[in-house]
């Protein structure tokens, strides 16, 4: 087993569905398929309200499909806004091979694609643990009217050091996901929402990330207690998400 085989273990760990699965969610929504190339899909739903103050592209974590992540990403919903959550190569119902590269790249896709139909000035990015990094580095191309980052990292060098003797990570990591260097030029609102008990991606690595950029719009929301899969259990992260969701302030 190559090193490189052992870190895609730990970084990505996908649950496939049939081609035929039917969704199900309690949620107005319809599934669609992004093409960045012919022999690549990214499936996604997206999830509708009536007169959307915008659209929320979410990028999820590191686990399951959108069988799970459609359920938390359309409680979005609540603040009018439409939600658009895809599943990433190799994920649910997504065809095409892993790398940083088109991770990025059908991130970028999917944005471009959304953006006919949108106002970029209202389209905010929402990350999740895994999907902070891809959030991040698009946030840094696309310049978003806002960005919500919940449990992120500073990079992935700072969250798996603790694994692995350095001498095995320097230079020889295919995957950077460098959310401080994407996110240092960065202006607009920006959000981060961490627990202090979170087990997978530490406290220290979100405080380190937000400590690093000198965004004068950036705000940390340090949950007290808080883990990396039950931020949503406590009032403070709704009442925070809701504020921040309904200030003004696009670009």
């Amino acid at each position: 087993m190559s090193f490189q085989y052992l870190i895609e273990k730990i970084l990505f760990r996908p649950v496939k569905l049939k081609a035929d699965h039917v969704f199900n969610f309690d949620k107005d929504f319809e599934e669609i398929n992004f093409n960045p190339d012919p022999d690549t899909i990214i499936n996604a739903l997206h999830f509708k309200v009536k007169a959307p103050k915008g659209i929320i592209l979410y990028f999820h974590g590191n686990k399951d499909n959108l069988v799970r992540w459609g359920s938390i990403a359309s409680e979005l919903t609540k603040y009018n806004y439409d939600v658009v959550a895809i599943d990433y190569r190799s994920y649910g119902k997504s065809k095409g091979s892993l790398s940083e590269k088109n991770l990025f790249d059908d991130a970028l896709f999917c944005y471009n694609q959304i953006k006919e139909s949108s106002n970029p000035k209202h389209i905010i990015l929402y990350g999740r643990s895994l999907g902070t990094g891809i959030a991040s580095w698009l946030a840094g191309e696309v310049n978003p009217a806002k960005l919500i980052l919940e449990t992120p990292y500073y990079d992935i060098h700072d969250l798996i050091k603790r694994f692995f003797p350095d001498f095995l990570l320097k230079d020889k990591l295919n995957y950077k996901f460098s959310s401080h260097t994407y996110l240092k030029n960065s202006k607009y609102p920006l959000m981060i929402f961490h627990g202090t008990r979170d087990e997978v991606v530490p406290y220290r690595s979100g405080k380190k990330l937000f400590d690093s950029l000198r965004n004068p719009n950036k705000t940390l929301i340090t949950i007290d207690g808080g883990r990396h899969n039950d931020l949503y259990s406590f009032p403070e992260y709704w009442n925070e998400l809701k504020n921040f969701l309904e200030e003004t302030g696009y670009f």
